[in-house]
C-alpha cells in the first residue's frame, strides 16, 4: 500500500520531538548546526526510524538528502558507541550522477567529523564510521581497500551497483545489507537506468535474503504512487510530499515589445542587455540554455557585447561536452562564490551541491514544468528562502508555451514521467549477471524479475524468449560469432553461466550508449562537417539541413559517413539542434491546446478585445506587454481561419490542417499539438502511407506543435486528386483515411525499416544485450566496428521470429523515443469524434503554422535567418486578411 503524507509548515513542536528519537549527541550536532529542522526531516525521520520505506519529494536545498540519512546515521552511531560496527557494509546510497556521488561524501563526512567532537566533550567513545565511494572511476587500488576495510555507507551508481553484484568478493561485503537509498528518483524513473537499478535492488533483496529498507530521494516527482512503485514494486511505502514546500518567484520576459517586426540583431542586443541587467542585480545567477550550442553562444556574446563584466575568471559554461575538468573547476568556483554567472544546458539541473545561487535564468522553453521547478530550485540555498527564476521568450509560440507552464507551476500541476517497461536488453544483462551468481530454476528467476516494478507485467513467454537468446538457441547467429553466455536446460528448467561470462559481463555491462561522430561528406566526397549520431538518426532520404552556414540535403549513410548534397533554395526540414532538444511533455501540450481553445471562444462570442486581454492578463498572471504579444497572436489566427469560413479553431479537442500550396511543394499542415514525441511518430505514419499512395518520397518537418508533409509539386503519379485552379493536388480527405488507429503501429513500424534511427538503436540494445561486445580479452572494439556488426546483424534478425533485440528495438523507439500510446489515443479519438478536425487551403500558411515552416538552424539564441521569414510570413497574412 502507498501512503502519501502532506507535510505542513506548522507543527514546529515536531521538532523537539524528532530530535529525541535520535542519540542526545547527534540531537546536540543538529541543535548546533541548525536552528529548526526542515518539513522534510521533521516527517521523514520518525518515518525511517520505525523501518518504513519512505519516499521523500521536496525541492532542492530542503534538507530531504539529511532527513534520509539522519536514522541510518543515528543507527550506526547506536552500533559503534557499543564498538559493535563490524567490516560491511549497512547502507548503499545510488545515484545517477558520479558527481553527486562526491558531493554526498563530503557533506557525510562533515557530521561524522563533527559528531565525534561533540562526543568526545561528553566522553563518549565512537568506532570510526567509513564513508566510501565506488564507481566506474575507482581505481583498482582503492577497491582493494574497500575488500580489506568495506565502508559502512557505499555511494554507488546503478551500473556500479549491477556489477558489484555479479563479483565474487566485493559481494560478500553487501550480505548484511539493511538500507538503500535512491536519490534523483525523478531523473532514473524515466529511463533504463532506473528500469536496471528495479532489477538490481531485487536482486540485492534476494540475496540479502530479507526486506531491505528503501527511501527515495526526488524533486519533482508525479504521479507519486508510480514514483513509490518504481522505489518498492508492491511493497507498502509512505510517501513525504513537500514538493511545493519552497516558495518562488517565476516571471516571463520578453525583450522586445513587438517579437515580429523588430529586426533579429535588434532583439539579439535587447536580450542580452535584459540578461545583463538581472546578473548585474543578483550575486550568482545560473543560465539554462536548451542545447549545449545555446550555452556556448550566450557565453560568447556576454563576453563580446561586454568584454570588462564577463571575464574568464568570473563567468563559466557547463555542459556534458566541456572536458571534464573544466566542469569540476566550474562547480568548485561556484561552492566558493568565485563566480558571478555559469551557463548550463542539462548539466546543472540535478542536484550537485553548486553553492548560493540567487537567481536562474531560463532562455526559451524547457518544455515541462517539473524540469521548469527542476532548474528554478537551483536558486535560494535552502528551503526558506525564495527560488528566484526569469523565463526568457523570443517568439510568440514559446511564449504561450512559458506563460501556461509558468502558470501550472504556480498552480502545483505537475507533469507525468514515462517509466519504460518489459526492457529485454536490461533484462538480458541481469540474466546473465544472475547466471554468474549460481544456478538458477527458470521459475524462480522470472519471479524475481517480475518484483522489479517495472517488469510487473512481463509475460513469461517473452522471459523465456530472451533466455532462449542469451543461450544461443538461434544457430544462424553462430556464423556470426555470437554465441551463447549461458546454458539453458529447459527439460529441468535450469539455467547457468559458460565459460568466460564473467569477463564479457564485466567488460560490456553498461546502459549509456557510447556515440559515434559522424563524418558529412558531399556525394563527390568533398568534406562538409560533423554531426552527431543522434542527430543522423533522425535524418531521412531528402531531409535538408544546416551545417556550417550551408544547407544540405542528406542522401544516405556508409558505416560512419553521411553523403549529402549542397542545396540552395529548399528550406530545412531538421534544424542543427533538433537532437539536443528537448521534447514538450504530452500533458503540458494538452494545457497549452485548453487554453488556445479559451481564447477562441471568447473571439467565436464577440467579447470585446479588452476583455479578451484582461482574460489572458489575469489568467496567465503576466505583464501587459506580454498579455499584448499573445493577443496579437491569437487574434491574427482568428482572423486568418475566420477568411477561410473555420468553424472549429486550433484546440487539445480540435485539429486545424492546413493544405498550403506554395509555388514548388503542396505541404500538408497538421496542428497537433501534443508534443514532439507523439508528432515524431503520427508524422512517420502518415508520410509513409502517403509515400506508398502517390508513389513517390514526401517530406516531413515536426515541432512540439504539429507535422507537415512536404510533397513536391512534379514527377508524382498521381492516384487520388481533385481539381482546384487547374493545378492537381492531394486531396487532404484521402490523406486522413490513409491512417488509423488499427493500422498505424504497422505503419510506423514499416515506416522504420533501413532508417538511421532503427540501426542506431539496435546498436545501442545489442550492446546492452552482449549481442555486440565493446571489449573482448582486453583490447577494444572500435565505434564503426561495431556499427558494421550492428548493420549486418539486424539483416539477419529480421528473419528470425519473435527475436528480443529487435522487439526491444522497436519497443525503445515506439514507447520511449516516440509516443506511440498517446499518437494512437490521438487517432482513437478523432475517428470517436471526440477531436474534429477542420481543414482548409490556402497558398499562405497561417500564423501558428509559421514555426513549421521556418525550421531552420536557428536556435532561440542564433535567429536571424528565422526571423526574417516570420516577418516576410507575418505580412503575407497581413495582406491576405486585407484582401478577403
Amino acid at each position: 500500500m502507498i501512503k502519501i503524507i502532506k507535510v505542513k509548515e506548522k507543527d514546529r513542536e515536531k521538532d523537539k520531538k524528532v530530535l529525541k528519537l535520535l542519540r542526545p549527541y547527534f540531537a546536540e550536532w543538529f541543535k548546533r548546526k541548525f536552528k529548526k529542522l526542515t518539513l522534510p526531516q521533521r516527517y521523514a525521520i520518525p518515518l525511517v526510524k520505525k523501518g518504513n520505506n519512505v519516499l521523500i519529494t521536496a525541492p532542492t536545498g530542503s534538507g530531504k538528502t539529511l532527513a534520509a540519512f539522519a536514522a541510518i546515521l543515528d543507527y550506526l552511531f547506536s552500533l559503534a558507541e557499543k564498538n559493535k560496527l563490524e567490516d560491511k557494509v549497512y547502507c548503499i546510497y545510488v545515484s545517477p550522477l558520479r558527481a553527486l556521488d562526491n558531493d554526498i561524501k563530503r557533506n557525510l563526512e562533515v557530521p561524522l567529523k563533527e559528531v565525534l567532537e561533540i562526543t568526545k566533550e561528553k566522553s563518549v567513545n565512537l568506532q570510526e564510521i567509513r564513508v566510501a565511494i565506488r564507481t566506474g572511476d575507482t581505481k583498482p587500488s582503492e577497491k582493494q581497500k574497500q575488500l580489506i576495510k568495506p565502508p559502512h555507507i557505499l555511494i554507488t551508481t546503478p551500473e556500479t551497483l549491477g556489477i558489484i553484484l555479479s563479483t565474487k568478493k566485493f559481494k560478500e561485503k553487501l550480505k548484511d545489507v539493511k538500507f538503500v537509498i535512491v536519490d534523483e528518483i525523478h531523473e532514473l524513473a524515466n529511463n533504463k537506468r532506473g528500469v536496471h537499478l528495479s532489477l538490481s535492488l531485487e536482486r540485492l533483496e534476494y540475496f540479502v535474503g530479507k526486506p531491505l529498507q528503501r527511501i527515495g530521494l526526488g524533486a519533482t516527482l508525479e504521479p507519486l504512487e508510480e514514483a513509490a512503485k518504481f522505489l518498492v514494486g508492491e511493497r507498502d511505502c509512505i510517501v513525504v510530499d513537500a514538493r511545493f514546500s519552497k516558495k518562488t518567484d517565476i516571471k516571463v520576459l520578453i525583450p522586445s515589445k513587438n517579437l515580429i517586426f523588430e529586426n533579429a540583431e535588434e532583439i539579439n542586443k535587447k536580450m542580452y542587455k535584459l540578461i545583463d541587467s538581472l546578473i548585474e542585480k543578483s550575486k550568482t545567477t545560473l543560465i539554462f540554455t536548451n542545447t549545449r550550442s545555446g550555452a556556448e553562444r550566450v557565453h560568447l556574446h556576454l563576453k563580446q557585447m561586454f568584454p570588462t563584466k564577463y571575464l574568464d575568471e568570473i563567468t563559466g559554461v557547463h555542459h556534458s561536452s566541456v572536458s571534464r575538468d573544466i566542469r569540476f573547476e566550474v562547480e568548485e568556483k561556484l561552492k566558493n562564490g568565485k563566480l558571478k554567472c555559469v551557463i548550463s544546458s542539462t548539466s546543472l539541473e540535478l542536484g550537485i551541491d553548486i553553492g548560493y545561487i540567487d537567481l536562474v535564468i531560463q532562455i526559451g522553453s524547457p518544455k515541462s514544468v517539473s524540469r521548469l521547478l527542476q532548474r528554478i530550485g537551483r536558486a535560494g540555498h535552502s528551503l526558506h528562502e525564495i527560488s528566484r527564476g526569469r523565463v526568457i521568450c523570443l517568439d510568440r509560440d514559446d511564449l504561450v508555451e512559458c506563460a501556461i507552464m509558468v502558470k501550472k507551476s504556480k498552480e502545483y500541476w505537475l507533469d507525468r514521467f514515462n517509466m519504460p517497461r518489459n526492457c529485454l536488453d536490461i533484462l538480458a544483462q541481469h540474466l546473465v549477471g544472475m547466471a554468474l551468481e549460481k544456478k538458477w530454476n527458470v521459475n524462480e528467476a522470472y519471479q524475481l524479475v517480475k518484483k522489479a516494478y517495472p517488469y510487473k507485467d512481463l509475460p513469461y513467454e517473452k522471459f523465456l524468449d530472451v533466455l532462449k537468446y542469451l543461450a544461443g538457441y538461434f544457430h544462424t547467429l553462430e556464423d556470426f560469432n555470437i554465441y551463447g553466455k549461458i546454458w539453458l536446460d529447459l527439460n529441468e528448467k535450469k539455467f547457468g553461466r559458460k565459460k568466460k561470462t564473467r569477463m564479457i559481463y564485466m567488460l560490456n555491462s553498461g546502459i549509456i550508449p557510447e556515440e559515434i561522430k559522424i563524418v558529412v561528406k558531399t556525394v563527390e566526397g568533398k568534406f562538409a562537417g560533423f554531426i552527431e549520431e543522434s542527430f543522423l538518426e533522425r535524418l531521412s532520404f531528402g531531409d535538408v539541413f544546416v551545417l556550417g552556414g550551408k544547407t544540405y540535403e542528406f542522401i544516405k549513410s556508409v558505416k560512419n559517413v553521411a553523403y549529402v548534397k549542397e542545396v540552395k533554395e529548399k528550406r530545412p526540414t531538421i534544424p542543427s539542434w533538433f537532437s539536443e532538444q528537448l521534447p514538450l511533455n504530452f500533458d503540458l501540450a494538452i494545457e497549452i491546446g485548453k487554453f488556445r481553445g479559451k481564447v477562441f471562444e471568447m473571439f467565436e462570442k464577440k467579447e470585446k478585445s479588452k476583455k479578451i486581454f484582461n482574460f489572458i492578463k489575469k489568467y496567465l498572471d503576466v505583464e501587459d506587454e506580454i498579455a499584448k504579444e499573445i493577443f496579437d497572436y491569437f487574434y491574427l489566427e482568428y482572423k486568418f481561419l475566420k477568411t477561410h469560413n473555420v468553424k472549429n479553431f486550433p484546440s487539445d479537442k480540435v485539429i486545424l490542417i492546413e493544405n498550403v500550396i506554395d509555388e514548388k511543394n503542396q505541404n500538408i499542415v497538421f496542428h497537433t499539438l501534443y508534443g514532439r514525441r507523439v508528432n515524431d511518430a503520427l508524422s512517420r505514419a502518415f508520410a509513409y502511407a502517403l509515400s506508398n499512395y502517390i508513389g513517390k518520397s514526401v517530406g516531413i518537418a515536426i515541432n512540439d506543435n504539429g507535422f507537415v508533409l512536404i510533397i513536391p509539386r512534379n514527377g508524382y503519379k498521381w492516384i487520388s486528386i481533385f481539381e482546384r485552379k487547374k493545378e492537381k493536388i492531394v486531396d487532404v480527405n484521402e490523406v486522413l483515411k490513409l491512417v488509423n488507429s488499427e493500422n498505424f503501429e504497422e505503419l510506423l513500424k514499416k515506416s522504420l525499416i533501413n532508417t538511421e534511427v532503427i540501426k542506431r538503436k539496435f546498436r545501442h540494445v545489442a550492446t546492452r544485450s552482449f549481442m555486440i561486445l565493446k571489449r573482448y580479452n582486453d583490447h577494444e572494439i572500435s565505434l564503426e566496428k561495431q556499427q558494421m556488426n550492428a548493420e549486418r546483424l539486424i539483416r539477419i534478425v529480421k528473419e528470425i521470429p519473435n527475436f528480443p533485440i529487435l522487439e526491444e528495438t522497436y519497443r525503445e523507439i515506439l514507447e520511449d523515443f516516440m509516443d506511440v500510446k498517446n499518437a494512437k489515443e490521438i487517432l482513437r479519438k478523432i475517428e470517436n469524434k471526440e477531436i474534429k478536425i477542420e481543414i482548409i487551403n490556402t497558398n499562405v500558411p497561417s500564423p501558428f503554422a509559421h514555426n513549421l515552416f521556418v525550421l531552420s538552424e536557428s536556435d532561440v539564441v542564433l535567429m536571424e535567418d528565422r526571423r526574417k521569414l516570420l516577418l516576410e510570413l507575418h505580412k503575407k497574412v497581413v495582406e491576405k486578411i486585407k484582401n478577403l
